[in-house]
């Protein structure tokens, strides 16, 4: 996986960000106890979180009240600043701590880029657009987090992942990812 990844993930969330407006940031998501607003400035928080952890930062800003500004703006900057950061040379080798743990590079790439797709699946749907994203970068984060996500990840309370849930016959790829991560579809 490389930073190609990471730029389509964030391609399809900046599609979905544009079409959402201010009218719908009290509109409750897929993501249990958030709102569209919340998600928003998580979304924007994770290319923040996974650009100082890759930079080796100290602290960097967060995608805290980034919805109740130019929130399209604010994606766009964090993720441009974060996919250049992984495009660096070596990023993907370097050993990087994001808060849970030390681990490659690639990981922690491949970490944000579920994150951020997963997150406009989330968004999409919450606000009525086609949840059908990049069917197949879906199937690529899917076939990855089956691979790489442990039963002991998952949990009820959802501190990490909920339970698998049942994704519906036919279901695209992205609705299928969304299932695998916990999302009740």
């Amino acid at each position: 996986m490389d930073a190609d990844v990471l730029e389509q993930a964030q391609q399809a969330a900046k599609a979905v960000l544009a079409n959402v407006t201010a009218d719908q940031l009290d509109l409750s998501t897929p993501c249990e106890g958030w709102k569209v607003a919340q998600l928003i400035d998580h979304m924007v928080g994770t290319q923040h979180w996974a650009h100082t952890a890759i930079t080796g930062a100290e602290s960097g800003p967060t995608g805290e009240g980034a919805s109740g500004g130019d929130f399209h703006a604010a994606f766009d900057e964090a993720a441009a600043q974060n996919v250049a950061a992984f495009r660096e040379d070596g990023a993907l080798e370097r050993t990087v701590n994001p808060g849970f743990g030390d681990m490659p590079g690639a990981a922690l790439l491949g970490i944000a880029a579920t994150d951020t797709f997963t997150h406009a699946w989330d968004l999409a749907t919450a606000t009525g657009q086609d949840n059908d994203l990049d069917p197949a970068l879906a199937a690529r984060l899917l076939e990855r987090a089956r691979q790489t996500i442990p039963p002991a990840f998952r949990t009820e309370d959802g501190s990490i992942f909920k339970p698998e849930q049942p994704a519906p016959e036919g279901a695209n790829n992205a609705t299928r990812l969304a299932a695998f991560l916990g999302r009740t579809v």
